[in-house]
This record gives C-alpha cells, sequence and structure tokens, in this order.
C-alpha cells in the first residue's frame, strides 16, 4: 500500500511541475533594440488556457512620459505601469514561443511576435514582426531575480 501512495504522490508532483511554464512569474528588464538602453520591467503571467502575457511592472527611463499618450481604449492617457505589452504567447516547443502579440507603446502599434529562451534561461531573444519574421525588429530581454 505504502509503494502505491508514494508512486501515488511521484504521478501527482510530476504533473504538477509540468502544469506551469517555465517563463510564467518571471520578471525581465527590457532593452530597447534601437539605444541599447533598460526601457522597463515586465512580468509574465500565465492564464487558464496556457497563453502567456507580459506586464509592465516599472519604468526605467525617467524622461520618458509615463503615460501612453497614443495607446487606443483602456490604455490610452493611462500610465504605462499595468500596460500588457505581450499577450497570446504560446510555448510551441522547448525554450520557443510562438503565436504572440507585442504592443510597443512608442507608436501603440502591435505586432506579431515570437520568443526563445536561452538554455541557461537568463535571456528571452524576442522577435516583434508584421506578415513575415524577416519584416521585423528584435530585442534580447535579461532575466531579473
Amino acid at each position: 500500500m505504502k509503494k502505491y501512495f508514494f508512486l501515488f504522490l511521484l504521478a501527482s508532483y510530476s504533473i504538477h511541475s509540468f502544469a506551469s511554464d517555465q517563463l510564467n512569474g518571471t520578471v525581465w528588464k527590457t532593452i530597447d533594440d534601437e539605444t541599447n538602453q533598460p526601457r522597463a520591467i515586465v512580468k509574465f503571467s500565465e492564464d487558464q488556457t496556457g497563453a502567456l502575457s507580459a506586464t509592465i511592472e516599472k519604468i526605467l527611463v525617467p524622461s520618458e512620459a509615463n503615460v501612453c499618450l497614443k495607446c487606443q481604449g483602456a490604455y490610452k492617457n493611462k500610465s504605462l505601469v499595468g500596460v500588457v505589452i505581450v499577450k497570446h504567447l504560446k510555448s510551441t516547443s522547448q525554450n520557443k514561443y510562438e503565436n504572440g502579440s507585442i504592443l510597443d507603446p512608442k507608436t501603440a502599434k502591435t505586432y506579431s511576435f515570437s520568443a526563445t529562451l536561452s538554455p541557461d534561461g537568463k535571456k528571452l531573444n524576442g522577435r516583434g514582426y508584421i506578415g513575415i519574421s524577416a519584416l521585423g525588429r528584435s530585442q534580447t530581454w535579461y532575466r531579473l531575480k
């Protein structure tokens, strides 16, 4: 009986460990691809369907306006803190994510988004694009904590 109970606990633990994505709950420093300067701190979270989103937690550019002037809808003229910049990102294979979208707060434009997590989990290489990935820009984000 003890063997079966141990096996049940082991199976439950392994199922639980795969229930959440490795990006879920992680915090990242975004780096501007044009200036190479840190821009913001974002945090990933996972919804009930397993899709990931990233929300701005802190703005790192003191001179930058903290209001999304060009944003539409709920974010218009609101603080950039709390803005969801990545939506619907899904894990497609180990360390690869696709089918997401990313909001550029500077222009208020939304782009398709894919990303690759480095093997050590410390860098996230993201690509925002229109149509095909070749027509886009890349950024590397660095993990905090």
